[in-house]
């Protein structure tokens, strides 16, 4: 039977793609590293890895074995975390990745409180809109914004994501009236972050997807929020980003009656476990209780402790993304 240590070894260095990081993870040296890799290759009888001068790439019965491997490893950790830990407190270093805009506004703010309840708990932040395979990369938690699709993972639901149409005041003076038709939005410039051409929306006639156009793209939800603010048009924004523009009046909500799809949520993800570590516990109750309490979380969607539910997407790391109230990870939470 191949010893733990060597599928640890294995591990890092295909999540890594280099003996020398996996070594530093470890107090190894990369010889040893490379000799152990080389080892387990032959006692198995199988190549894992493809090796150039400049990287290592896994091969498919390498990307094979590394899932199973991940499991089995996982399995150990939660056997350990059961043994020594599952009933003490909260400790140890907790990996998260989560949306840059909104975890500046909302995460940021809140930490002190978290780690002066929790001070054996330290936080490894790792902030992008792009999605992370937060098995390959090695994340305890994940903070999803979007609509839900299938995927192998489990996700939480910590607050609704209420997306409204709005536009700064000069720019609607400029117009010389607000939108009162959802058609009215054809003459108006719609900014967007990304590639986002329609927007789907739910009104009095229910759902409905409409076509966008505007003369400003961009891949930041911030650039439009300020883009926004500045009067350069109108923009379906979550109010958890335009909150206190929306209360400042830099901002106004316009067609009131419509509001974006209702799947859409903000989740906590991580993977499939039977007992997970307390240290992703806790953090995930603070920001579910703190979240409770905010307006933005609060408007036309009461936040409930939803029972975790097992979620399926596809690996692939760009590709946590989404479909209604099933079982998965998210879309962006820029958009």
């Amino acid at each position: 039977m191949t010893a733990i240590s060597d599928l640890d070894i294995f591990s890092r260095v295909a999540r890594t793609g280099n003996m020398s990081a996996a070594g530093r993870e470890m107090g190894l040296s990369p010889a040893v590293i490379s000799k152990r890799v080389s080892l387990l290759e032959e006692k198995l009888g199988a190549r894992l890895f493809h090796r150039t001068t400049r990287q290592l790439t896994l091969t498919e019965t390498g990307e094979g074995y590394f899932r199973r491997v991940v499991d089995i490893l996982s399995l150990c950790e939660e056997a350990e975390d059961f043994v020594s830990r599952r009933n003490t407190k909260p400790r140890g270093l907790l990996k998260v990745t989560a949306p840059t805009s909104f975890s500046r506004l909302h995460i940021a703010p809140k930490l002190d409180e978290f780690l002066h309840r929790y001070p054996e708990v330290k936080l490894d932040l790792h902030l992008t809109d792009h999605f992370e395979d937060i098995i390959r990369e090695g994340f305890d938690l994940a903070i999803r914004i979007g609509e839900l699709e299938d995927s192998p993972l489990v996700a939480r639901k910590l607050a609704p994501d209420t997306r409204v149409l709005c536009a700064s005041p000069k720019y609607l003076a400029k117009l010389g009236k607000e939108p009162k038709v959802l058609a009215d939005l054809d003459l108006l410039n719609c900014l967007s972050a990304g590639a986002q051409e329609h927007w789907r929306l739910e009104g009095p006639n229910g759902a409905e997807q409409i076509k966008v156009e505007g003369n400003v793209r961009t891949n930041s939800a911030e650039f439009v929020r300020e883009a926004l603010i500045a009067g350069l048009g109108i923009g379906l924004r979550p109010t958890w980003d335009i909150a206190a523009e929306l209360e400042s009046g830099e901002l106004k909500v316009v067609l009131p009656q419509y509001r974006g799809s209702s799947n859409m949520a903000i989740y906590a993800v991580y993977p499939c476990r039977d007992y997970l570590p307390e240290k992703v516990n806790v953090f995930i109750d603070f920001l579910a209780g703190f979240f409770a309490t905010e307006q933005w979380a609060k408007d036309n969607a009461a936040v409930k402790s939803d029972i975790p539910k097992i979620v399926r997407a596809p690996r692939a790391a760009a590709v946590e993304a989404a479909k209604p109230s099933r079982r998965g990870s998210t879309v962006d939470a820029t958009t």
